[in-house]
């Protein structure tokens, strides 16, 4: 006999009943013209009911599917020999339907998470290996750029520092689209590149590091940050862009005081448009501080790929030599560097995607 506890745990049911009164309480809030006076609450109700909208389309949808097996099985006690046999036969499938719609419920509640549909801010560092780490930010720049083009997301860039013979010292971009965190959460970390650089006479290989952090975009409504404990520091920009940029007092310093995060943004010749792309990188990191100081404090940092706090270990390397690319953290290896440099990363993506979704449902 199938029933819903048989494949989801209590907590989770529990959790369910709690969302549906949410999503409930959520339902009334948005038909409430008053409620879009204030924008940005607002947006903040609107995403959250979207984001449970299929969690509890699903719910009812099993609920359902056991009100309907739960009267079948009734009828099996039925005087009427007829009616028994009718109910005997339809059991089987509605037991599978109960089963099925609660299986994919499950998936639906790991993978349904409020960050997936965020956008991101995504920053490159060079690390070690000098001019061929700058090189290598710029190839894995190219290599998000690409794969965003694809996807047909919106790419801004927010600041950038190149590097002295190409490439990039640091870079930090936004990328907007449809589920784009979802994709994109896994790449913070170490990327390791193992090729000869263009510089090396003797032809010997050489091994890099550059790290990437991707962190999901927050609305102000989402983090609240007191403007009296950022610091605002005005100066010129420096490298290119012309008289204008050099001249003028354009770039922002962003320092939030109680984390010691600095934030600067120097590529728009309008002060005010770098202020604004400085205050949306501060927001996602000061989050991102606070969530990552709160799951360590209580411990509860589930060991997957999204709860770990993988961005200061080697998470790829990228063999030239060998025409290798290989994700150490769940052991999956491609080929064809040029083409994934060149933003065809699906398949590592998906992996790395379903691997997650794996790690989440034994966790249950």
């Amino acid at each position: 006999m199938t029933s819903t506890t048989d494949i989801l745990p209590q907590a989770l049911l529990d959790k369910l009943v709690e969302f549906e009164q949410r999503f409930a309480e959520l339902d009334r809030e948005i038909q409430d013209p008053e409620l879009f006076s204030n924008p940005d609450a607002a947006r903040g109700k609107l995403k959250e009911h979207g984001r449970l909208k299929p969690i509890i389309e699903g719910y009812r949808a099993l609920k359902k599917a056991e009100a309907d097996l739960l009267s079948t099985r009734e009828m099996l006690q039925e005087e009427d020999p007829e009616l028994r046999a009718l109910a005997a036969a339809e059991l089987p499938e509605l037991e599978r339907a109960v089963a099925q719609a609660a299986t994919e419920l499950r998936e639906l509640f790991v993978t349904a998470d409020e960050e997936s549909a965020c956008d991101v801010i995504v920053e490159i560092n060079a690390g070690v290996g000098g001019d061929e780490s700058a090189l290598f930010a710029g190839d894995l720049f190219r290599m998000y750029t690409r794969y965003a083009e694809r996807k047909k997301w919106k790419v801004e860039v927010l600041d950038h520092g190149e590097g002295r013979v190409g490439g990039f010292k640091h870079v930090t971009f936004s990328v907007s689209g449809n589920d784009v965190y979802k994709h994109l959460r896994f790449e913070s970390g170490g990327h390791r590149v193992q090729r000869v650089p263009a510089t090396e006479a003797q032809g010997r290989i050489h091994t890099s590091m550059v790290t990437v952090v991707v962190l999901p975009q927050v609305e102000e409504v989402d983090v609240e940050i007191d403007k009296n404990d950022v610091r605002e520091d005005r100066f010129a920009a420096s490298g290119p862009g012309g008289q204008h940029v050099n001249k003028t007092e354009s770039a922002i310093r962003l320092t939030h005081l109680p984390t010691g995060i600095v934030v600067s943004c120097q590529d728009e010749k309008s002060q005010h448009k770098n202020r604004d792309r400085a205050w949306k990188v501060l927001r996602a990191r000061v989050a991102d501080h606070y969530k990552q100081k709160a799951e360590a404090e209580r411990g509860a940092q589930r060991q997957s790929l999204r709860g770990r706090g993988n961005r200061n270990e080697r998470i790829r390397t990228y063999n030239f030599p060998q025409d290798r690319c290989t994700d150490h953290r769940i052991g999956y290896t491609c080929h064809g560097l040029p083409q994934i440099l060149d933003g065809n990363i699906d398949g590592l993506i998906e992996a790395l995607i379903e691997h997650d979704k794996e790690e989440a449902l034994k966790n249950l």
